[in-house]
């Protein structure tokens, strides 16, 4: 099977992986509602490796691929990509949380596991020289149609969405944690900037994220030599709300996310459209931008409510609408 060089392919055995990716995955995990036990080597079907389970608004995403550090093959990163549209979309969901099981958060994208092979319909293989070459353009569209459109997916989701860090975030999967709106991480947990361990440039959005995030500077320290960042250091440059002990991590989740699914959707969506916005217009743009979404947002059955509680002197009772 053929991957994209820009694929953060581990072909590190599972038993070696954490010595691999910097040694910082140990026990402890996230477990959301009904707490079934971590899944071992098995089914790797996109619906068994990512599952979906509702809870009074609040959609709890789960990798559960734990032999595998939750490295995510194709076929189960476009399952997660749908499941953040239907939430975007489902009016009885207002807040995801997206965590994993095991002692890994994401390892990165692994694509051993899913069908095709790289996910952009081409084999690239050159039967004239016998190598196995990408086509013109096949990396471009792989990054473009993969590791992008994921993040995307967070990024543009409508609910707010939280990660629970319960382990090591190597490459894609550091960037899909720090894509989120709030990130809480265990004290085992890790941020890996993997690629340049590999020679590779990294993608899913780092060069876009690490530098909004921490300034160019640190982003680059970060890039440039793959050192596993602890979770304490990376709550100290700002990558991280919170870190919280193992045990601690799934309760913490469920009271930001209960807070989150209890207010006023409309104007949360609105809120994060404007920040993500902010970082890449200047002021004029910015300030039209939340004049509108201040317009949008009045129009809401939520907006009034937090006017007439106000002025009743009493607690709101939003509905997300």
């Amino acid at each position: 099977m053929t991957s994209s060089p820009h694929e953060t392919r581990d072909d590190t055995p599972s038993a070696d992986r954490d010595a691999a990716l910097g040694g910082a995955a140990r026990p402890g995990g996230a477990p959301p509602p009904g707490g079934r036990p971590a899944r071992e080597a098995g089914d790797d079907s996109p619906e068994a490796v990512v599952t979906c389970t509702t809870e009074d608004a609040v959609a709890w995403l789960t990798l559960d691929r734990p032999h595998a550090l939750n490295a995510l093959t194709w076929d189960q990163r476009e399952r997660l990509i749908g499941l953040l549209a239907d939430a975007s979309a489902d009016d009885a969901v207002r807040a995801v949380v997206l965590t994993g099981r095991g002692r890994g958060f994401c390892a990165g994208a692994d694509l051993r596991g899913g069908s095709g092979s790289n996910g952009s319909g081409s084999s690239g293989n050159d039967n004239s020289t016998g190598r196995t070459e990408p086509a013109a353009g096949q990396v471009a569209r792989t990054v473009e149609r993969g590791a992008q459109r994921l993040i995307a997916a967070v990024l543009d989701c409508e609910k707010p969405v939280i990660a629970a860090v319960n382990g090591t975030a190597a490459g894609i999967g550091a960037h899909l944690a720090l894509a989120c709106d709030l990130v809480l991480a265990a004290e085992e947990a890790a941020f890996v900037e993997v690629f340049v361990r590999r020679g590779l440039v990294p993608d899913g959005g780092g060069a876009y994220l690490l530098p909004r995030l921490v300034g160019p500077q640190r982003a680059k320290e970060l890039m440039f030599f793959g050192d596993s960042l602890p979770a304490a250091e990376a709550a100290r440059l700002g990558l991280v709300n919170r870190v919280l002990s193992a045990g601690e991590l799934a309760g913490t989740a469920r009271d930001w996310a209960h807070r989150l699914a209890t207010g006023p959707t409309r104007a949360l969506a609105l809120t994060k459209r404007l920040v993500n916005a902010s970082l890449d217009t200047d002021r004029s743009a910015a300030f039209a931008a939340e004049a509108w979404a201040q317009e949008i947002n009045m129009t809401t059955r939520d907006a009034r409510e937090g006017v007439a509680s106000f002025a009743q002197r009493r607690s709101p009772v939003f509905e997300g609408r």
